[in-house]
């Protein structure tokens, strides 16, 4: 038998390095590189034996076999695909980035590459999998045999990775290709039963061959001694070898739906929904995306990493694929499967492309469909789930006002929301526009802290006399989301707490009149007010919207609430340092004391501090307060 040796056909020293130490940040990934390209090598046998039957030999069934040997330090990927040539073992072998797979998939006729695609088969890419090896080897035997060659026309291929490979003919009864790593001692774990079965399933579990590996059994020590793990001599398989998202839909039990989910959600409970779909056209792949019942402890932490699972052609490539779902939909899970999604060479990165913006959007209209099926069904149980959902993810779910343009539509008929007529929170914008009074030309709402302090607030006290309905909004991202929402179906949104009340139509000439008459007979008052509270307030003016209360506070139109900006500092943020607008009701007792009270100073701050606390907020200076309410009543 011939032996020669042979430099890589590059320099390729340090690429090799970089390739084992810096292309893949986690060492694992060794495993389903190289069991990926055993399995890409069954494919391609699969496809050549279409039109020659001889090329299976004497062996018709395809498989993976991984072995490791303690003693000899040895971990061994063998599969009995297409096998390799000698010539082939130094052209793909010997050439970095020169994708066997690839070469392979260019020579394909029109008709078998469609047969390879939809098989959802050979995963290997750019030709730089095998060399992964070297993360843990410091040194890596190839032995094979190509379909076809007679036993001794077997080739062996030996580098440790520094730039020189060994070739020599050998021979070699079966068909197909051993990868044997010679690991480095820092690499030992990896000669453990567990710790690769544990790595097969998570990364390999799905690919369509069985893996096989020695079965093992618990041993007693004699003498003393301690006992440990022993092969019997025979071969178990250690994947599932059938992806459920892969399966006809018919095929599939809810049941079945129900256990995977569990499994890749690491939830006990039961998911409220799922899709399961075949997306085919210029972007091709399959979705399997579910609905939690409930939200997780960390829901809003968006620092958190959160995503759907990515897999090609059945091969894990990342748990959580952000750059798959949008921010707002981070409760989704679920697995996207796709056969030609563009990679990074690591397979850990996504590239951004048309392929993935593609991917990502068509995730995100089917889980909006998923929603706005429950939402707007018939039947009273998936009713009860949207509101189950919404009540966990509601809030979340507005998120996607602000950063989600494309869909804001479809999101703003998802949205629900309590009202002045309803505590529960099942009012859509729909609703609400059905029961809109005759001449009504907006929508109103109030934003609070709590369901209380909205349906307590004074500024509802008209819109409660009129029988107006107002949306009461307590979530803590409802002044932000509503920031980029400005109308429903061509009626435009008001908050009661902004701006002059107008309430069109709805408000007579005459009430107009008497609060004119109001606010001009009441105008040394005002100006006496403004004075008084130059500091804190922007404004004072009489107000029409107060029935019981004496005043309110209200902001500008287009301005910050006052709401919001304290939230905005009790998350550290800064806030607009502006000042509201106090509007008081002429006709109250107390205001109308105001003009002849010896104590004007005095009353006017307690009539702003009220105003403030009756909205949620609290006096800057509450001693100050107290003092002043004391001294009065006295």
């Amino acid at each position: 038998m011939s032996k020669q040796t042979l430099s890589f056909q590059a320099e390729v020293a340090q690429l090799l390095h970089l390739v084992t130490h810096s292309l893949y940040s986690n060492k694992e990934i060794f495993l389903r590189e190289l069991i990926s390209n055993a399995s890409d090598a069954c494919d391609k046998l699969r496809f050549e034996a279409l039109n020659n039957g001889a090329l299976w030999e004497d062996a018709p069934t395809l498989e993976v076999r991984v072995a490791f040997d303690k003693d000899a330090k040895t971990l061994t990927i063998t599969d009995n695909g297409i096998g390799m040539s000698q010539q082939e073992a130094i052209d793909h072998l010997g050439t970095i980035a020169k994708s066997g797979t690839r070469d392979f998939m260019s020579k394909l006729e029109a008709s078998q590459k469609a047969d390879a695609k939809e098989q959802g088969s050979l995963i290997g890419q750019f030709g730089v999998g095998f060399y992964s090896g070297f993360i843990v080897a410091d040194k890596i035997t190839v032995e094979s045999r190509r379909a076809g060659l007679t036993a001794d026309e077997g080739v062996r291929w030996v580098s440790g990775g520094t730039g020189d490979f060994e070739v020599e003919t050998i021979s070699r009864a079966a068909r197909g290709t051993s990868v044997i790593l010679h690991l480095r001692d820092d690499a030992m774990d990896y000669a453990n039963g567990w710790r690769i079965k544990s790595i097969i399933s998570k990364y390999s579990d799905h690919i369509s061959l069985p893996i096989l590996m020695p079965k093992e059994e618990w041993k007693d020590g004699e003498d003393g001694k301690d006992g440990g793990m022993v092969a019997t001599g025979e071969w178990e398989t250690v994947n599932k070898a059938s992806a459920l998202w892969t399966r006809p839909k018919k095929d599939i039990t809810p049941e079945q739906y129900t256990e995977f989910y569990k499994q890749i959600a690491f939830d006990s409970e039961a998911p409220l929904a799922w899709r399961h779909n075949r997306v085919e056209g210029a972007t091709e792949y399959t979705q399997l995306l579910y609905i939690p019942t409930k939200a997780p402890h960390d829901l809003w932490n968006r620092d958190k990493k959160a995503g759907i699972k990515l897999y090609v052609k059945r091969v894990f490539i990342m748990d959580e694929a952000e750059a798959l779902m949008p921010a707002y939909l981070r409760f989704v899970k679920g697995v996207v499967d796709s056969a030609d999604l563009p990679l990074n060479v690591s397979r850990e990165l996504l590239q951004e492309s048309r392929d993935v913006k593609s991917i990502r959007e068509g995730n995100t209209r089917r889980v909006l469909t998923m929603l706005d099926d429950l939402a707007t069904s018939g039947d009273d149980a998936e009713k009860a789930k949207y509101a189950s959902f919404y009540g966990e993810f509601g809030a979340v779910l507005k998120e996607g006002l602000g950063e989600d343009f494309t869909n804001r539509e479809k999101l703003s008929k998802l949205l629900r929301f309590a009202s002045s007529t309803s505590d529960a929170v099942s009012v859509s914008f729909a609703d609400y526009k059905a029961r809109m009074k005759e001449g009504q030309e907006a929508i109103y709402y109030i934003t609070a802290d709590t369901l209380a302090a909205a349906k307590n607030s004074p500024q509802l006290e008209l819109f409660k006399k009129k029988g107006i309905e107002v949306l009461l909004m307590t979530d803590r991202v409802d002044e932000w989301a509503l920031g980029f929402m400005h109308e429903f179906d061509g009626t435009p949104l008001q908050s009661v707490a902004k701006g002059a009340v107008d309430l069109g139509k709805l408000q007579d000439e005459t009430e107009k009149k008497a609060t004119e008459e109001a606010a001009e007979s009441f105008k040394p008052t005002l100006e006496k007010l403004k004075t008084a509270l130059k500091d804190k307030a922007e404004d004072v003016r009489v107000t029409t919207r107060l029935v019981d209360s004496a005043a309110c506070l209200v902001v500008k139109d287009g301005g910050m609430s006052t709401q919001l900006a304290r939230m905005l500092k009790q998350a550290g943020q800064q806030a607009p340092d502006t000042k509201p607008i106090l509007e008081v009701n002429a006709d109250h007792p107390l205001v109308k004391k105001l003009a002849d009270s010896a104590h004007f100073d005095d009353l006017a701050h307690i009539l702003f501090d009220q105003a403030l606390l009756a909205e949620g907020g609290l006096p800057d200076d509450p001693a100050a307060y107290v003092k002043r309410v004391n001294a009065l009543l006295v």
